[in-house]
């Protein structure tokens, strides 16, 4: 019997997929990751009985990087990145060990049925199953094949068994052209981003991002926004004036008339056509035409307009809309969510999709009446040859899927129904008039069929008041003439669907990366989002486009990567080379990168307008070492030290409060001594501002604080405050808080594990002396007579924290605020301990000494 090993892009539709294949009969297991589970069933696949094992990934198995030495932004030229320096494949996720998996899940089996998203990044990580699991799998006889593709659109039994009967191949150029564009991006943003970056952020204090990045999307999407900003301030708004008249068809009733020559921007001119209606007194018809209008139902519903509904009407942004109906996809609600398509093809099944929706109250009555009088064909739209339209695939209630899940999929299926509903059809009844010289007019509207608008009630025509029965000759008495004065307005900020619409029509992105390159713009402090889900350029944003226009107009315009976009659509479809297009592309981006380098000058002139320099930004906190003057401390993102006497900028530790630190100094430089603190609930160490940047001792790496160092004799240092390793992580070790008092804590220095102990007690100190069970440094306690808790009223014991039965009741594990995921449970709680029960007693007979003193922490707190 042959073993086929079936793979999913994500955990939930490999179990969906299996359930639908084994029609329920399979035996379900969890994968050694923890993350993947592995669902078993027997089969018959191409008219031999198998055994089929289905599992899945969570989306890129490897991600796109730089060899090691490369990802130093202090020793690497950003210019080297565009062809120098080597890229390799990392797996994107290491702690979930997916390529192991996937070999162990692979080891035996005969054919590979690959069920990844049917897109250019599914078809991409399909060759990244396939390098993980071909060497290990049984070797083909002969030529016999092996490897299959699954293509699907939607998670139900019909879509999915269709797939299975129909299996093709993986597409090896669609993969490539992913691979393309991940290089291009890497190499491009990689080497901008850190030139800028170092740049600017040495130069100026308060420029509140923590990178300056460039992205070939992100920039354009940007320079859209900031487009808007700059003419909605170069904007002079002019006066300008209108007629307005109102006729009395009837005593109770007036009629409002637009003027057609509309506006007139000179008022003396506009005085004169006021002074000549004035004359008449009566309005005189010209002419009455009513003409049958029709409003088109909507195109069959694709990414693009399901985003730019979210944002408009629904309020949500497009990165988590996407969420929402990937979220949708998997359960099975709707179809596929990313697609370009607004045609359904011959042979969708449009009456087995609306009958689904026959029961839920807010539409059944408009899906009955189509399917008993038929259905209208939808509108031809554009076939992109990716998947159908986004449908609705089966029922829901919004007890079911809630909230913003509710609204997405009701927008949805709404829009579906309409797809297939009629047309609306309106009279329109256009009344001319005369008053005078000057001609007027007035429009009526009446909704002879509401066709799809019953469904879509927002896009009905509006209730207007039914104008007077009249015919040409008729005379009105005139009831006021008067003249309007108005101002031209200035256009508003581009809104999210606005910015997704020029995206799509300039060629920025794909339908899957549009929301993440909004996403990134925010997430960089250069646009905020307003009310109305409207996009403002920040003072960085508008200042870097404004110096990307001036040194080189190309890098923020969208012509350059539309053309880029185009190319890698041509290796998709095999009508391009992968090399030549990658090594073309870079070429022409170093060439403007060398231009941008050599220019930089012209966007620093812009930042010095809008930005402090560093040496005028922050305030004073601690003494530089070499020159002994007070280091302005910038807060700004990235908070950083700056000695505007030596030039020189200190990074330091992010998310958390720096002050000084009893202005002690470190023994090896003689800089102030800063404490970085998360906050009460966290820990906190001090730091030396140089050692910090640069590591004083070879074991050291940059970015670490006292309660990492390790120096011999300093007080500070992890040799003279450090207790013992870790409970939770292999490499750290808990090292005493010795500033927490009198709430003492001691802190792992390299995750957020927290130990409370001795709390009250009046001085805590770590003995040179060590424990003879578990090697960790003993602790001296001094405690005040009053609130001393050691038994017979002593206030002083020296012991081990893990083994001392006197400590026993005085610890209690924690976790830091800052919760890392990995990290289950915490929270500030107790870890499900008693208050000592069920611990060893003391004076246990031939202690065994543990491994290590993890072991220890471990066996004292189980």
């Amino acid at each position: 019997m042959r073993t086929v090993l079936m793979v999913a892009e994500k955990p939930s539709l490999a179990q969906s997929i299996a359930k639908i294949l084994s029609r329920g009969n399979m035996s379900s297991r969890k994968g050694l990751n923890g993350a993947c589970s592995v669902h078993e069933y027997t089969g018959s696949f191409i008219g031999q009985s198998a055994h089929f094992k289905m599992t899945s990934v969570c989306g890129h198995v490897m991600t796109l990087d730089f060899i090691g030495k490369y990802n130093s932004w202090d020793k690497v030229d950003p210019a080297e990145l565009f062809s120098k320096a080597p890229t390799e494949k990392k797996e994107a996720n290491p702690k979930l060990t997916m390529v192991k998996f996937l070999q162990v899940e692979a080891r035996g089996c005969d054919c590979i049925v690959l069920w990844l998203d049917c897109d250019k990044e599914g078809e991409n990580i399909c060759f990244e199953v396939l390098d993980a699991v071909l060497p290990v799998m049984n070797k083909p006889r002969g030529t016999e094949r092996t490897i299959y593709r699954a293509k699907f659109s939607s998670i139900t039994d019909t879509d999915i068994c269709n797939a299975m009967n129909h299996l093709g191949e993986p597409n090896r150029n669609e993969a490539l052209s992913v691979d393309a564009r991940q290089e291009l991006d890497l190499r491009i943003g990689c080497a901008f981003t850190r030139f800028q970056t170092k740049y600017f952020q040495g130069k100026y204090g308060n420029l509140d991002s923590s990178l300056i990045s460039f992205g070939p999307c992100q920039t354009p999407t940007l320079g859209f926004c900031v487009e808007r900003h700059d003419k909605i301030q170069s904007f002079k708004p002019e006066t300008y004036w209108v007629l307005q008249a109102k006729v009395n068809p009837e005593k109770e009733s007036s009629l409002t008339l637009d003027w057609d020559r509309v506006r007139v921007f000179d008022r003396e001119v506009a005085q004169m056509f006021l002074n000549i209606t004035k004359m008449a007194k009566e309005a005189k018809v010209e002419s009455v035409s009513k003409k049958e209008k029709v409003k088109q139902r909507p195109l069959a519903l694709n990414t693009v307009e399901m985003l730019r509904v979210a944002s408009a009407a629904l309020g949500m942004g497009p990165q988590h809309a996407m969420q929402i109906a990937e979220r949708l996809y998997t359960q099975g609600y709707i179809s596929y969510p990313r697609t370009e398509t607004t045609h359904y093809p011959e042979n969708f099944d449009l009456k087995g999709c609306l009958r689904q929706q026959a029961n839920n109250p807010y539409w059944a009555e408009t899906v009955k009446a189509l399917l008993s009088e038929g259905i209208n064909r939808p509108r031809k739209g554009h076939d992109a040859g990716d998947h159908p339209p986004i449908t609705p695939m089966r029922a829901a209630t919004e007890a079911e899927l809630g909230g913003d899940g509710w609204r997405l999929y009701e927008y949805i299926t709404r829009h579906f129904i309409a797809t297939v509903s009629a047309d609306c059809k309106y009279l329109q009844t256009t009344i001319s008039f005369s008053i005078g010289p000057e001609k007027f007019t007035c429009v009526g509207k009446v909704v002879t069929s509401p066709g799809f608008t019953e469904i879509m009630p927002w896009h009905s025509i509006p209730l207007e008041e039914s104008l007077p029965h009249c015919e040409k000759g008729d005379l009105f008495p005139i009831g006021e003439i008067k003249l309007l004065e108005k101002q031209t307005s200035p256009p508003d900020y581009l809104t999210e669907a606005e910015l997704i619409t020029l995206m799509e029509k300039h060629g920025i992105g794909t339908d899957a990366s549009i929301p993440v390159h909004i996403n990134n713009i925010c997430q960089r402090n250069y646009v905020t989002v307003e009310s109305g889900r409207r996009l403002k350029p920040t003072n960085l944003g508008i200042v870097l486009v404004h110096g990307y226009y001036k040194i080189d107009a190309e890098l923020v315009l969208p012509t350059i990567r539309s053309a880029v976009e185009k190319q890698l659509n041509l290796i998709a479809l095999g009508k391009a080379n992968y090399h030549q297009v990658l090594e073309h592309t870079l070429d022409i981006f170093k060439r403007k990168f060398h231009y941008f380098v050599d220019s930089i000058a012209g966007m620093d002139e812009l930042m010095e307008v809008s930005f402090s320099p560093l040496a005028a930004t922050g305030k004073p906190l601690s003494r530089c070492g070499k020159c002994h003057r007070f280091m302005k401390y910038i807060q700004a993102k990235p908070s950083r030290l700056h000695c505007s006497h030596c030039d020189d900028t200190y990074s330091l530790p992010q998310n958390g409060t720096i002050k000084l630190y009893k202005e002690l100094r470190c023994p090896l430089d003689d800089f102030e001594l800063v404490l970085w603190s998360s906050g009460s609930r966290g820990k906190s160490y001090p730091l030396c501002p140089y050692c910090y940047n640069h590591p004083p001792f070879r074991d050291m790496k940059k970015g670490m604080g006292c309660n990492e160092c390790t120096h011999p004799t300093c007080q500070h240092s992890l040799s003279m405050l450090g207790i013992g390793q870790c409970v939770e992580c292999e490499n750290g070790v808990l090292v005493l808080d010795s500033t927490s008092g009198p709430k003492w804590k001691m802190a792992c220095n390299k995750c957020n594990v927290i130990v409370h102990f001795f709390e009250n007690a009046h001085k805590v100190r770590v003995s040179p002396e060590t424990c003879d069970l578990c090697e960790a440094a003993l602790v001296d306690v001094d405690f005040n007579k009053a609130k001393s808790p050691l038994p017979g009223d002593e206030t002083q014991h020296s012991g081990c924290v893990f083994c001392d039965p006197v400590f026993q009741d005085l610890v209690e594990l924690k976790h830091a605020a800052m919760r890392h995921p990995m990290h289950r449970g915490g929270q500030g709680k107790r870890q499900g301990r008693g208050r000592g029960k069920g611990r060893r007693p003391g004076g246990r007979l031939n202690p065994k000494k543990p491994k290590d003193k993890m072991a220890a922490l471990a066996a004292y707190f189980v």
